[in-house]
């Protein structure tokens, strides 16, 4: 095998590749599927429904051709004591979710979470409906 054929070979392998990566939109649901499986140890709601994730960003790297993500969130309290374990989980969906290189976390605290952030589902969970 000569180098073009080589490098023939190594450009269809990237087209099937990328032929079977999820669409931005398809690796945002993933990622929301993926945090509805985090639990605030303390909270028995996903932290998804427990409203504290504000936005999921996702896009195609150009460089590596898989997905990188961005999930702007809060916490339930600036203090909160689990704060750098269900960051690390979130951070690290892309461990657990193929085609997805990296999940940035931005941590923010305005506004602050309230109960009205939670999903009707999450009030019933605690008793609030």
């Amino acid at each position: 095998m000569n180098e073009d054929d080589i490098k023939a070979k190594m450009k269809a392998e990237k087209e099937i590749f990328l032929d079977n990566m999820p669409s931005d939109e398809e690796m945002k649901d993933k990622v929301i599927e993926h945090l509805k499986q985090i639990y605030d140890p303390e909270i028995p709601v996903d932290i998804y429904n427990l409203g504290l994730i504000y936005g999921v960003e996702c896009h195609t790297d150009e460089i590596s051709g898989l997905k990188k993500c961005k999930v702007t969130m809060t916490l339930t309290s600036a203090t909160c004591s689990m704060s750098d374990i269900i960051v690390d989980l979130v951070r690290t969906i892309s461990k657990r979710q193929e085609g997805l290189e990296e999940v940035e976390v931005n941590l923010v605290f305005d506004p602050p979470w309230s109960e009205k952030s939670m999903s009707d589902e999450a009030k019933l969970a605690m008793g609030l409906l």
